[in-house]
């Protein structure tokens, strides 16, 4: 009998953070529940990065994930941006780290490739294959499914890589071989 193993996927951003829950057991997936942590706009950014941190460790707290799988950042054109992502990004990576939880990185192309078969697909593929992965799943909003597409992709390569965490931050060579 295979344990099961409950993962917590996260797709980082400071207006919106998609996250989504699994459960693994071998090659079976079981959907859990889904969501996003929302910010206001009209706040600074350290209270987001508060509001955003607050809300990530409810998740955690509420769901007890063994793992968290989060897609690394791409290079944004937008200085700015790419500071706002990168700060949200750090706040996504602390939250399960502060309740010492093992956390891996895969690239969005791996993601992509892992879910649809193609390191390019869209969001409306990586939510129609969701339904497909995850029966009986409705998932709102691409972030949500983003998420969830990531914690797939980690119970993937979970299942299949011996020492998963330390091998999962190569996973954006892997996605490019």
């Amino acid at each position: 009998m295979t344990a099961v193993l409950r993962i917590l996927g996260l797709d980082p951003g400071l207006r919106t953070t998609g996250w989504g829950v699994i459960d693994s057991e071998g090659s079976r997936l079981r959907h859990v529940a889904h969501g996003t942590v929302q910010t206001k706009a009209d706040q600074s950014d350290s209270q987001r990065l508060a509001a955003l941190h607050g809300g990530l460790a409810d998740v955690i707290a509420q769901w007890t994930p063994h793992s968290v799988a989060i897609e690394k950042t791409f290079v944004n054109k937008d200085p700015a941006s790419a500071l706002r992502l990168g700060q949200a990004r750090g706040v996504v990576l602390l939250a399960p780290a502060l309740a010492q939880l093992e956390v891996a990185e895969y690239a969005p192309n791996l993601v992509k490739k892992s879910i649809v078969g193609n390191g390019h697909a869209t969001k409306e593929q990586i939510s129609t294959m969701i339904g497909v992965l995850l029966p009986n799943t409705k998932v709102k909003g691409f972030d949500a499914a983003d998420a969830l597409a990531i914690a797939i992709c980690h119970a993937h390569h979970a299942a299949s890589v011996p020492g998963r965490q330390k091998n999962a931050s190569h996973t954006e060579d892997r996605a490019r071989a």
